[in-house]
């Protein structure tokens, strides 16, 4: 049973809560690169609770501040980008992409009072067509190098769905319920099986599934009658793999979450665009936009992110855990939820917790695991899991 204090402790987001603590030592996707242009250099972002504004010079350089200006507090969204930085559109306080305040155009000539302003700014880097922020303490840990968004030898695309208006914890605790698939999506994805009962769907051709904790997160296997086995692994904390793609939930707030898929093509598999781009697929909403709120907002069910939607939202803005009844199928959400505690007690004990990498050299992160759960050895790494206790 989760107490109400434990369900804040792995819901909240924000600054200086234990879960927004922990998700802050890791690098998050905050934009679609090609959304900023020379015609549209800045985007408002909200991320881990936070207001900012990421913005592009025309030289190509990035920078993500504290949307509010350090001045009178106007939104930097609207500001004026320029080569050395983004001006406020009120007084034209000028920032660099550090927060460096460059310039205060209405002080006096010889005044150096810009000099003892500095703006709120994180560390945001490119990767695979998204602008990526880290927003936690120093020293900035690198980005890990998953396969999926590290190869060289093939090309990305993206797919960004809508806002999802409920808590982070929903999504993520979604990947690790193997079950729901052979129910709620039963009729878009049956693996080859008739489904004979609406009730219980495809869930009798499980021979047996489970979660295994492995170095990075966990592993799904499911294994069907037909002897045919398939695994696939989460990524703590917030990112599931599946074939050649990543999908990635960003937390925005307590009761808000962006969710953007990573999609690899092997350049053995098909040719890159030709324009070098990253392609971006904008999936437009999954319910009737004019009524935002459960039980008025009709989802349409025609496709699985469209059930995941509803299953998630329909829980609420953020689950009460403290109301539900656990059964044995649901073995996945309490590993999950047992490491989560685990790795912010550790962020609280200054130690780091796992997939925060700090060595720039580090190999590249193979995802895809073989057949064994035992040790599997995909590349250049293998993956080591727990033995049974």
């Amino acid at each position: 049973m989760i107490s109400a204090e434990e369900n804040d402790m792995m819901t909240k987001v924000g600054p200086g809560t234990p879960a927004g603590e922990l998700l802050r030592r890791y690098w998050h996707p905050v934009a679609i690169a090609a959304d900023l242009t020379a015609e549209n250099p800045t985007k408002f972002v909200r991320i881990l609770g936070e207001d900012l504004v990421l913005f592009q010079t025309p030289k190509g350089e990035a920078g993500l501040l504290n949307d509010r200006c350090a001045h009178r507090g106007a939104s930097l969204s609207y500001g004026r980008v320029e080569a050395r930085g983004i001006a406020c559109a009120y007084h034209g306080w000028l920032y660099d992409t550090k927060g460096n305040c460059l310039d205060t155009p209405a002080e006096p000539a010889g005044s150096n009072f810009c000099h003892t302003v500095k703006q709120k700014a994180y560390p945001v880097q490119k990767q695979a067509g998204l602008y990526w922020a880290y927003l936690g303490p120093q020293p900035v840990p690198v980005m890990p190098k998953y396969d999926v968004w590290a190869r060289t030898d093939g090309w990305h695309w993206l797919r960004a769905l809508p806002q999802l208006d409920c808590n982070w914890l929903q999504a993520m605790e979604n990947s690790v319920d193997t079950a729901h698939l052979h129910i709620l999506h039963q009729e878009l994805v049956t693996d080859g099986f008739k489904v004979e009962s609406t009730t219980r769907g495809t869930i009798d051709n499980l021979v047996d599934y489970g979660i295994t904790e492995f170095t990075h997160g966990f592993i799904k296997r499911r294994v069907f009658k037909d002897g045919k086995i398939e695994e696939h692994p989460l990524l703590f904390p917030t990112v599931l793999r599946q074939a050649n793609r990543t999908q990635i939930r960003v937390p925005i707030d307590d009761t808000h979450t962006w969710i953007v898929y990573v999609h690899f093509v092997p350049d053995s598999a098909e040719a890159r665009p030709a324009n070098g781009e990253v392609p971006v697929n904008y999936r437009k909403p999954f319910k009737n936009p004019l009524d935002a709120r459960h039980p008025d907002t009709k989802f349409r069910l025609n496709e699985v992110d469209a059930q995941d939607f509803m299953a998630w939202e329909t829980q609420g803005p953020v689950h009460d855990r403290t109301r539900e009844r656990l059964a044995v199928s649901d073995h996945g959400v309490v590993q999950y939820r047992e490491m989560l505690l685990r790795e912010i007690k550790k962020v609280q004990q200054g130690q780091d917790p796992i997939n925060v990498f700090r060595d720039p050299d580090h190999a590249i992160i193979d995802t895809k695991m073989d057949e064994s759960l035992e040790v599997g050895k995909a590349g250049s790494v293998t993956y080591h899991v727990p033995p049974k206790q």
